[in-house]
This record gives structure tokens, sequence and C-alpha cells, in this order.
């Protein structure tokens, strides 16, 4: 199915058309392009797009958005960024579907995961979401620019790392239903505080249609906060969580026979029992984010619980790799404080001969750095831990806290780490392995996963 003709795109980004095409993807990074896409020229500070459009042709791209003329079909326009954020507003404006954005400190990648399975399950084929963590200034555009005219349910993830970004996102995916999953000290090295966090990620209620739905964590201590932020541009508010009193709350979380979670689950005006495959008191609370979404852009509850029950952990954030006999946990896609104690309770439930931490440092948290990562002993006390990898120069504070309680190693680089795990690893062992993506742990999971199976939970 063609998602845009040039002429498609000129009308849309008032550009002038040099060659003919049509296209059926969208991309900006010319090592994504693939036949039969329209590839995006963006000028950033550190490289130009356009050195790439002849690799992109020959990569098979149908035609291009350039501010300059090139060899091969094209349309013209003044600045390519701003093309990018009129093709997605284009793509919004013409869809007949019911718009989900989704943003939180952590949980939105999963969740927007969950949420997409939960609604392609009762309507295959016509559910889109933004892939990977495309969840900034140029991934929310071009997912969006990525979603075809017949879409009947989009999810959309949004990011940010400054006040007044995710304003101008919602703003371009303009939702129906809007997510906060939950607020932690992600990027806190960019705030005053949570409270600050919190006003940032209200700002996605900005851009709610009208009617819209807000969703908000009950349990979160900033609830009021994201309730009163909500409330000028909502006109229905959904609380999830556990607490008595959550809209969407779980009246039970027990242990699945066959791994995860069994669920009862009350909503205004119905019960639902669900299993939710992924482990961990984490997911519970995702889990009810998304029956609450499902529930909002009236998707089917039932084929929404059938989707929990399948779905699998992610690259980078949850899922399970089988590698000579131990157990991987790859959590390797980002950290911060409320993530990493989380995964460590969770590890902390998993029968083991031994367990196992590699954890790299978290990045973008302040003033306060220190602080945070002398405060994860705890919980890796608490979670058994019998030997612990610690990645990278800010974890000296937490290899202080652990002097005496745990076995551990403090190394520079996730090479180093590697070589040291794979001299201890050892059949019945269950390995974490967690940190900020910057650290490069992700090449210490890819390296134990080439000789290794997924787990099923």
């Amino acid at each position: 199915m063609t998602l845009w003709t040039a002429f498609d795109v000129a009308a849309a980004t008032d550009g002038a058309v040099y060659g003919c095409f049509k296209a059926d993807g969208v991309a900006f990074d010319s090592r994504e392009v693939g036949a039969g896409d329209l590839f995006v020229a963006l000028k950033g500070d550190t490289t130009d797009g356009h050195r790439f459009v002849e690799g992109a042709f020959a990569a098979g791209a149908a035609g291009a958005i350039v501010s300059q003329p090139v060899a091969g079909p094209h349309v013209l326009v003044d600045d390519t960024t701003r093309a990018l954020d009129a093709l997605g507003r284009a793509a919004r404006a013409r869809v007949d579907a019911r718009i989900v954005g989704v943003t939180g400190s952590v949980g939105k990648t999963g969740t927007k995961e969950a949420l997409f399975a939960a609604l392609d399950r009762s309507d295959p084929g016509r559910a889109h979401r933004s892939v990977k963590s495309y969840n900034n200034h140029t991934g929310v555009p071009l997912s969006l620019a990525r979603m075809p005219a017949s879409t009947r349910y989009g999810v959309f993830e949004m990011g940010m790392s400054a006040a007044g970004e995710l304003a101008a996102l919602t703003r371009l995916v303009r939702p129906h239903v809007a997510i906060v999953t939950a607020i932690a000290p992600a990027h806190a090295g960019f705030f005053t505080g949570e409270e600050a966090i919190a006003d940032a990620k209200g700002e996605i209620f900005q851009g709610l249609e009208p009617g819209g739905t807000a969703i908000v964590p009950f349990d979160s201590p900033h609830r009021e906060r994201l309730i009163a932020a909500a409330k000028p541009h909502a006109a229905r508010i959904l609380t999830f969580g556990l607490g008595e009193g959550a809209d969407v709350r779980a009246l039970e979380a027990v242990p699945a026979l066959r791994g995860g979670t069994l669920v009862n689950a009350r909503l205004p005006g119905a019960e639902l029992s669900f299993t939710i495959a992924a482990p961990g008191e984490h997911w519970v609370s995702n889990a009810l984010a998304v029956i609450a979404a499902v529930e909002a852009a009236g998707g089917d509850l039932a084929a929404a619980g059938l989707a929990l029950a399948d779905l699998e952990g992610l690259p980078g954030r949850g899922r399970r790799i089988e590698a000579n006999g131990a157990l991987i946990i790859d959590e390797a896609y980002n950290a911060n404080p409320a993530s990493m104690a989380a995964t460590l309770k969770l590890l902390g439930g998993e029968k083991a001969e031994r367990r196992i931490v590699v954890l790299g440092e978290m990045r973008e948290l302040g003033e306060h750095s220190a602080r945070y990562h002398a405060a994860l002993a705890d919980p890796i006390v608490a979670a058994d831990v019998e030997y612990a990898l610690l990645v990278g120069s800010e974890m000296a504070p937490l290899a202080n806290a652990l002097e005496g309680k745990v076995d551990f190693e403090h190394v520079p680089d996730a090479a180093t780490a590697l070589a040291r795990l794979q001299r201890t690893i050892a059949p019945g062992d269950a390995v974490l392995i967690k940190g900020s993506n910057a650290i490069g742990l992700a090449r210490v999971v890819d390296a134990l996963a080439t000789e290794s199976v997924e787990c099923s939970i």
C-alpha cells in the first residue's frame, strides 16, 4: 500500500516535485532505508543527511525530501526538519483513528509496546506505533509520517529531557488518550526536583483532543500534581494502580503458575482477569495503564488481556536469554533509580544458584548522582545478590556502599565487564544486566546471546 506519493509529500510540505515516486515507508537514517522508502535528508549539528542521499537511493529509496537538488526523484523544500514535522502533521490529519500518547520516567516503551499489541489483537494490521524509542523531536514526527491512512489505532511514545519539549510533541500527536506511566528521577540533572519532572511530563495533556482522557498513576506521590495538569485539557481523568481508590485497580496480583502475574482488575463498570507474561510488580502497573487506555480508546478488553498474556520481553527491556545454562535478564537499554530498584526486586524473586548483577552507571542525575548510586546498595542486598559488577566511574559511591556487604568488582567499561563476566558466569546463575544506554551494556548482552536461546516466561 502506498504511504506517500511525491505530490502528497509536496502538498504536505509546501515543496516542489522533481520526479514522481510512490513510497511505502519513511526513514531519516540512511542505514535503515529499505526498498520503496522515502528518505528525509535532515541536517544536524554534526552531520548532513544530504551526504547520504546517493547511498539511500542505492539502498532502494523511492524518493527523497531535500533542501538542495539531488540526482533522483525528490521533493525540494526550504528546511527538511520543518518538512518532516509537516509530513507528520499531515499523516495525523488524514487518519480517522484513536490516538494514544505515552510518556513517563520509566515504563513508557514497554507500555507503548504492550498497548500496541493489545489494540492490534482486536483489529490486526490496523494498529500503528512508534518503533524503538523514537520519542524525541525527530522520532515523533517520523513515527507519525509512517502511519498509514487506514490506521484505526495509533500509539506514540513521547520523551523529554527539558521543560517544554513534551508540549511541542503532544501538539503534533494530538492524542485522544494521554498516559503518564510513572515519575522518577530520570534526567534529574536537567530539573530542580521530581516536582519539576512531573510538571514536564504533565505537558502531554496539553495536546489532548476535545473530549480526551488523561491517565495518571494513582500510587505516585505526584498524582495530584498530574491531575491538576490534566484538568484544563481532559474531559475525563482515569487513575490506575494498586491503591484503594484507583479507577483501574488491581484487586489481586499473584504469581501465575507458568510465570508472570495473574491479575484481577476492577475498572469503572467492569472487572477483568488476565495474565501478564512479563514478571515483576512494575509490569502490573504497566498493564493497568494499558487496560485503562484500551478502555478509554474504545478497544476490546478481552483481546487486551490475551495480548498481555502473550507479550514477550523486549530487547533491552526485560528480554530473557538462556546462555550456557544461565538466565540473562536483558535490561541494558536504560536505567534510573526507580527502574534499577524495580528490576533488582524482580531478580530477588528468581530461583537461581547465584544471583549476579552487571550494573552500569546511571547518567544525567545531576548533583544528586552520588546519592542515587549509593542508594542501590540496599536493593542489591535485599535481592540476595552474590556478585556485582559495577561499570563506569559514577558507580564509585555504590562500590563504597557495598564494601563488606556483597562481593563486587568495579570496572571502567563494558568490555572489561564482559571479560570478567565470561570468567564468572556458570549454569544455574541468574544475571541481571542494566545501565544507562551510553555505557554500552547491550554489547555484553549481544556477546552472551551469540550462543543462546530466548526463554519463554
